[in-house]
């Protein structure tokens, strides 16, 4: 499928997180198309907060918004057997692993060809690991993924920053009803 100009599909976990990367990768040449795919939120109201937040970012950054239904019996089925596992454990790569396989699906379906994802500038996500899941992922649908630690360069200040300006809603868990434990 032909690479669409230079446009990079970003999974967003939540309008906090997102507000730097899609400022960053605007800065850097990208045309961001934002990903709103989050099975692992544990309740719908959870899910429309951090939607209403997302809207807020994309209008604000004038980028395109694709929002994935919520599905939380898909993200239960997925890490079934892991319930019990530590948070930064095997459920958090396999959750990971959920969301930034369907990034990619939608990237081929939308016809570009490089993905990313906003997860690493939180200061409780890995890096390293997340930029393993996501070239793997990429590997197996024969896409690019954009490995960015959207941390650096005081990332994660900027993103909070925007964040306050903007007013929007600021989760205090990563969102499944795991992490709320």
């Amino acid at each position: 499928m032909e690479q669409k100009n230079n446009k990079i599909l970003i999974h967003a976990c939540c309008g906090i997180c997102s507000g730097y990367p899609i400022s960053m990768l605007k800065e850097t040449g990208y045309e961001p198309v934002v990903y709103f795919c989050n099975p692992n939120l544990d309740t719908k109201d959870e899910f429309d907060r951090r939607l209403e937040a997302q809207k807020t970012i994309c209008k604000y950054h004038e980028v395109e918004l694709v929002v994935e239904d919520y599905n939380p019996k898909e993200y239960l089925e997925y890490v079934k057997g892991l319930e019990n596992e530590p948070e930064r454990g095997k459920r958090c790569d396999k959750c990971i692993e959920l969301r930034l396989s369907k990034t990619a699906q939608k990237a081929q379906e939308l016809g570009i060809n490089t993905f990313t994802t906003s997860l690493p500038i939180s200061p409780h996500k890995d890096f390293q690991n997340i930029s393993e899941i996501g070239t793997n992922t990429a590997k197996h649908f024969n896409l690019n993924y954009l490995s960015l630690d959207f941390k650096k360069k005081d990332g994660f200040l900027k993103t909070n920053k925007l964040s306050k300006e903007l007013n929007i809603y600021r989760q205090n868990y990563c969102g499944c009803k795991f992490s709320k434990r």
